[in-house]
């Protein structure tokens, strides 16, 4: 029987919850059997059963049930909850608890025990210090925690409720550990790959560690995935198992690549399982190089764009269409062949020789076989400029004529130029009644225009025969100051190329300075002194005629410098005549050599004079000299002895004193002066 009956009063015990799906009954030894079904089936039966009995007059006996989720999954490191729920009529203290879990050789292991006065931790397990068991009586649930889950630990865990009227009932679930895999990496090879290797290529590798359960990897190309294990494609996976318990996976993509594949996108994507679902990530993209032999070669000139003149540098591009690089180029020309370098060959300083046909021939070295492109080059030229005549002597009034050509192989344009300023347009220049303005040195420029930077230059001189022609400057009328040199400047135009004489209103020749030849003339220069009012003449003359020109020279007089030194030398006269006639007063550097300020009558050179001012109360006091001695309301004069210091060289009256001599006398006498004023003031500020 699935059924034993240990209590009366418990006809119909209560379902258990519809959630759960396993459920228990026991054999008639009291020994559990447990057969994993369905919730529904189970209820069903144990109905049925019931259904059997009541028909049958019998009294069923109650029995303890437990149930539990068929499985639990947590990530690696997390906690995990795993709930027994069980039905029993007897209360909490009759009730046996135990937790056990299987080993994966079978074996059960016992990792918690309690009863109505024993909780109990079995010690000496992997769980021992990482489970905790809570019981809640009203709910009739008990929950096994397991703190940071390890990969060991996904096993089969098993409650077991016993009850002392009951019997014995037990439940089991399955505890599932997951580990997110580090992210996946890539690696394509480094090297190109031929389209005609006979096997399939390595194309790369991708490789994801560290997952739990074991990853899964898919290549794809171009979003699209790689079905492998044909003759075309090869997947070659391999697992790792780490210390840790963890998985490695890696997988090799080896495959027979066609030219689309050169712009193809490899990757992988890895799946990989975590509780309640199941997760996808990506590689990067990477590409191949695969080499494919050329079906054509293309040939072109890759610089200049447009037109080619001589002299420009040609290069020349060699392409297939294909990459492989064991292919070999080379350009004909005629009968001359050019190696190319990188695709590519340059022609520098081309001529109109190397017009013509260019044949670029490229062979593949590994399958020999030989391609070949060409091309057309045409060189552009512009030969020299021809001026007819190069060289013109015309007479003044005539019509002057010359030609410039120059061969091309386009239209060309021409222009004349003089001192860089355009005069005329066309093949002829022609310019009628010439003058000495025509001479001097034409440019003949032929240019292409289709073609920058193409163009011919030649010059033309045109001479113009004629009488002396001189230009006359802006001044002619010049004054300058007696005894200064003055400089004048004849330019003469003429040809053939004119004579210059300098000569004065008398007929006389001067010495000419300078005189050069120029394109424009003839230059001369003349020095002269002026010494009086003249007149200089710049003579030119030629076998065509002469020409003249007057410079005419006013000399300024220097009579303010001569009334400048008169005034000056009267000056000085009368300063001497003024020394001397203090000299012979005794005024300065007496017959004795002193001054005496004792004497009661003093002269009026000796004396100090109080002066006073209008608008104020002080009082100024002045020697001789006039200088300022005191500011004072009042000061008396009084006599003061004579200072050992005031003498000078004694003068006798029968000696003649020079000039210089009554100078220092003079200077002598202000100095004794200035110190017989200051004696006196020192004396009225002592009174004082």
């Amino acid at each position: 029987m699935c059924v034993r009956f240990q209590d009366h009063s418990m006809l119909h015990p209560p379902p258990p919850p519809a959630s759960l799906t396993r459920t228990f009954t026991c054999t008639s030894d009291g020994t559990p059997q447990h057969r994993s079904t369905s919730m529904d089936a189970r209820h069903s039966a144990c109905l049925l059963a019931g259904l059997v009995f009541l028909l049958h007059g019998f009294t069923a006996w109650a029995v303890v049930e437990v149930s539990m989720e068929d499985r639990v999954e947590v990530l690696k490191g997390e906690t995990a909850q795993i709930t027994c729920m069980f039905t029993s009529d007897d209360g909490f203290g009759a009730l046996t608890i135990q937790w056990f879990y299987v080993s994966k050789t079978g074996e059960k292991h016992s990792i918690y025990y309690q009863d109505a006065t024993t909780q109990m931790v079995e010690r000496s397990t992997s769980f021992t210090d990482r489970i905790m068991v809570n019981v809640t009586v009203a709910t009739r649930e008990v929950v096994l925690t397991i703190t940071d889950v390890q990969i060991k630990d996904q096993l089969e865990f098993i409650c077991l409720v016993k009850s002392l009227t009951d019997g014995v009932s037990e439940g089991r679930t399955k505890l599932l550990v997951f580990e997110r895999p580090d992210s996946p990496t890539i690696e394509g090879v480094q090297t190109g790959i031929y389209v005609y290797e006979t096997t399939p290529s390595k194309i790369g590798s991708c490789e994801v560690k560290n997952g739990f359960p074991k990853p899964n990897i898919t290549w794809y190309r171009n979003n699209a995935p790689i079905q492998g294990d044909s003759d075309e494609v090869k997947i070659m996976p391999s697992t790792t198992i780490e210390s840790s318990g963890l998985f490695s996976v890696r997988s090799e993509l080896s495959l027979k690549v066609m030219k689309e594949d050169k712009d193809a996108q490899f990757y992988c994507k890895v799946t990989y399982l975590v509780p309640g679902g199941t997760r996808m990530t990506e590689t990067n993209r990477i590409n191949i190089t695969v080499y494919y032999p050329s079906t054509a070669v293309n040939v072109w000139v890759e610089s200049p764009k447009g037109k080619i003149k001589e002299g420009d540098s040609i290069m020349f591009h060699c392409y297939g269409n294909g990459n492989t690089p064991s292919s070999v180029y080379i350009i004909k020309h005629g009968e001359k062949e050019y190696a190319v370098e990188s695709n590519t060959l340059i022609l520098e300083n081309v001529t109109r020789l190397q017009n013509g046909y260019y044949e670029c021939n490229s062979m593949d070295m590994e399958t020999y076989e030989e391609l070949s492109g060409n091309t057309t080059v045409f060189v552009h030229y512009l030969e020299p400029a021809v001026v007819l005549p190069t060289n013109i002597e015309i007479a003044q009034g005539e019509e002057l004529t010359a030609t410039c050509n120059a061969l091309s192989s386009l239209q060309t344009h021409t222009a004349w130029f003089k001192n860089g300023r355009l005069v005329s347009f066309g093949h002829t220049l022609i310019v009628k009644d010439v003058t000495f303005d025509t001479a001097g040195a034409y440019t003949c420029v032929v240019t292409v225009p289709e073609i920058d930077g193409m163009e011919e230059m030649e010059t033309l001189r045109v001479t113009v025969k004629g009488a002396p022609q001189i230009m006359k400057p802006e001044h002619t009328d010049l004054e300058e100051s007696v005894a200064n040199t003055v400089e004048l400047t004849c330019h003469v135009r003429g040809f053939p190329s004119p004579q210059i004489i300098w000569t004065t209103a008398d007929g006389k020749i001067l010495e000419t300075t300078s005189q050069n030849e120029m394109e424009d003339g003839v230059h001369s220069m003349v020095s002269m002194e002026v010494t009086s009012d003249l007149t200089a003449f710049c003579n030119a003359s030629n076998e065509y005629g002469a020409d003249a020109l007057a410079f005419n020279i006013k000399a300024k007089s220097n009579g303010v410098i001569i009334a400048v030194i008169i005034i000056c030398i009267l000056l000085l006269a009368i300063l001497g005549s003024v020394l001397y006639f203090l000299y012979k007063k005794g005024k300065i550097c007496g017959r004795s050599g002193k001054q005496d300020l004792t004497k009661e009558k003093s002269s009026k050179d000796n004396i100090v004079v109080e002066m006073k001012s209008d608008n104020t109360e002080d009082a100024v006091l002045l020697g001789v000299n006039g200088e300022k001695l005191l500011r004072s309301p009042q000061v008396d004069i009084r006599p003061t002895k004579p200072s050992p210091k005031t003498s000078c060289s004694p003068l006798t009256h029968h000696s003649s004193p020079s000039f210089s001599s009554l100078l220092v006398c003079f200077s002598c006498g202000v100095t004794n002066s200035e110190e017989e004023a200051t004696a006196v003031t020192r004396q009225h500020s002592e009174t004082h």
